[in-house]
């Protein structure tokens, strides 16, 4: 399977390291305020990148980028999943991998391989309005197999949430704090509506009300962060 898109040069994906993300087209979700609308909507059509074309470009750029960033649509429904990250570390890059944490399975097999540096998985919402977060109904089952796993795997890991005006409230971040209770790292992002969006019609989370949300789930978390937001803590 082929990605379909690259971004060669990335400085906020993988906390210090410059980074190139690739881009895989499908996702089981339909997050209405997604931002890679025509990835999760029509990957039929989407960009096919040869991956000989994306080897090329990491060879040339050994030494200068530190780190390659998986993420889509939903990265763990590619096949060839792992023989590609296997590919890319033979270069001697770090592997962080985005994920909604649909397949647990997939992530316990490529930690198990030693073949992933870093997770990221998004946290909807809490469980009650997962399905309403993601647009069809969701395996909770899994999401919460995923959390799990990811906090006891000894792997580098975050946990995220894009908050939204009408679809988060402050129960829900007591619920959410309850459900990675321990976690090490915990990101608030911005909303931004952006012209791939699948739906416009959403309205950001003021900075004020943000900073009241990460302050109830920072009773759970660690390390509570935002992105998107200019918030001293």
């Amino acid at each position: 399977m082929d990605f379909s898109g690259l971004e060669k040069l990335s400085l906020v994906d993988f906390d210090d390291n410059l980074t190139a993300t690739l881009f895989m087209a499908g996702c089981p979700f339909r997050c209405p305020f997604c931002h890679n609308g025509d990835l999760v909507l029509h990957p039929e059509t989407a960009e096919i990148i040869p991956f000989q074309e994306i080897m090329e470009y990491l060879t040339k750029r050994r030494g200068v980028l530190d780190a390659v960033c998986i993420s889509g649509g939903e990265p763990t429904l590619m096949p060839d999943l792992e023989e590609k990250i296997r590919a890319i570390r033979e270069l001697g890059y770090l592997i962080k991998l985005d994920s909604n944490g649909c397949r647990p399975e997939v992530l316990k097999d490529l930690v198990s391989k030693g073949l992933i540096d870093y997770i990221a998985m998004d946290i909807k919402n809490s469980l009650g309005k997962y399905a309403l977060t993601c647009g069809v109904e969701v395996d909770l089952e899994k999401i919460q197999e995923s959390i799990r796993f990811i906090m006891s795997c000894g792997v580098g890991y975050e946990f995220r949430t894009t908050i939204i005006d009408g679809f988060h409230d402050y129960s829900d971040f007591d619920k959410m704090g309850k459900l990675i209770d321990g976690a090490n790292r915990y990101y608030l992002q911005k909303y931004v509506d952006s012209p791939n969006c699948i739906k416009h019609s959403f309205r950001e989370i003021s900075p004020q009300k943000a900073k009241e949300f990460g302050a109830i789930i920072k009773a759970y978390v660690k390390f509570v962060g935002f992105r998107g937001y200019e918030i001293n803590d």
